[in-house]
């Protein structure tokens, strides 16, 4: 399952949460982003350790800009609420994995 964060529920989500989360920051008008969905989408049926989400960066500019998203789709991934790793651009599910370090 995919869960949808934003700037009101990232804290206690993300970065209060004791665990691998992946966060898919995205765009609906973003072509990219929707190539990239279905492979989040896998990602999340697949490997239920990891908590899955994504954030519309129209909706949540702020949280963009905190993370310092320039381009979309970016993903980050978090552990115990420390940021681990980015990646800008559209990325294979093993690319992902590899960035989860469960691949």
């Amino acid at each position: 399952m995919v869960h949808e964060f934003s700037i009101q529920n990232f804290k206690d989500e993300v970065i209060e949460n004791n665990g691998l989360v992946l966060v898919d920051l995205y765009a609906t008008w973003c072509g990219p982003c929707k190539m990239l969905a279905p492979i989040v989408e896998t990602i999340a049926d697949e490997y239920t350790e990891v908590k899955v989400g994504k954030v519309d960066i129209d909706q949540n500019l702020d949280l963009a800009t905190e993370y310092g998203v320039r381009s979309v789709p970016t993903l980050l991934i978090f552990k115990d609420g420390e940021l681990l790793n980015k990646s800008v651009g559209l990325q294979s599910k093993n690319q992902i994995l590899e960035l989860l370090n469960i691949g």
